[in-house]
């Protein structure tokens, strides 16, 4: 047990801890303080809790999208024949990470109008890169001796693909995904200012009304909450990789 522990890699078992201890802090900062009656209309459990799902199910919804998206792009890209289309998607994905969040998720309010759908889509148009961007490294850094061994034994461009090329290219990959799911995370909370429900609303309603214990209590959650999803990422990495590459 001792020598499976200490195989572990140090973020697996230390980002848990710094977890706790921050959600400790904040629990117990909660139960200790005496809010204001506009602050208990947010912050009250019944209500806070709704909004955490509703973070909670615009990250998710958005990484699903971006994943379905990013991932079967970035491996048609590194096929021969689709490889001069590279910079051309790179550089229309880099769009989404060079202008402004707010800016974007603005631009489709005027397309597509307020609400849930519009911020979805503006998640997904900021966090393509990422994933993209590690899937397309992640495969060319497979050897190619490797995949024309397996060609050489008789593997079909597709097998090589799923059996050789994908489990090598792991590690890289999720990592990607890693990335986008932080970033969603965070970006979400600017879509109250688009009309959808996040952990965003407690912070903007706390610089609005000057109410700091709103204005904390958003930033502790969101910041927790990306240090979750980054645990659980990494978990799922780890178990992910083959095991000659961890």
């Amino acid at each position: 047990m001792w020598r499976r522990f200490r195989a572990l890699p140090v973020d697996v078992w230390f980002e848990p801890l710094v977890i706790v201890v921050v959600a400790a802090i904040f629990f117990t900062w909660y139960g200790l303080t005496e809010f204001t009656s506009n602050e208990l209309a947010q912050l009250e459990w019944s209500v806070l809790g709704t909004t955490i799902v509703d973070h909670i199910e615009l990250t998710v919804t958005a990484a699903v999208i971006v994943v379905a998206i990013a991932i079967p792009l970035g491996i048609v890209l590194t096929r021969p024949k689709l490889t001069r289309l590279t910079p051309i998607a790179v550089g229309i994905a880099n769009i989404g990470q060079a202008a402004p969040a707010v800016g974007l998720l603005v631009l489709f309010t005027f397309a597509f109008g307020t609400g849930f759908r519009t911020a979805v889509i503006g998640l997904v148009v900021y966090a393509v890169l990422p994933i993209l961007q590690n899937t397309i490294v992640g495969l060319r850094q497979v050897d190619a001796r490797t995949v024309e061994a397996a060609r050489g034994i008789g593997f079909s461009g597709a097998r090589t693909l799923f059996q050789v090329e994908l489990p090598l290219a792991v590690p890289v990959i999720l990592n990607g995904v890693r990335t986008a799911l932080v970033i969603l995370v965070g970006t979400a909370t600017l879509s109250t200012f688009i009309g959808a429900t996040s952990l965003g609303t407690l912070i903007t309603t706390g610089i609005t009304l000057f109410l700091p214990n709103l204005l904390i209590a958003g930033a502790v959650l969101v910041a927790l909450l990306a240090m979750v999803i980054d645990w659980l990422g990494r978990l799922v990495e780890l178990v992910a990789t083959p095991r000659g590459l961890a």
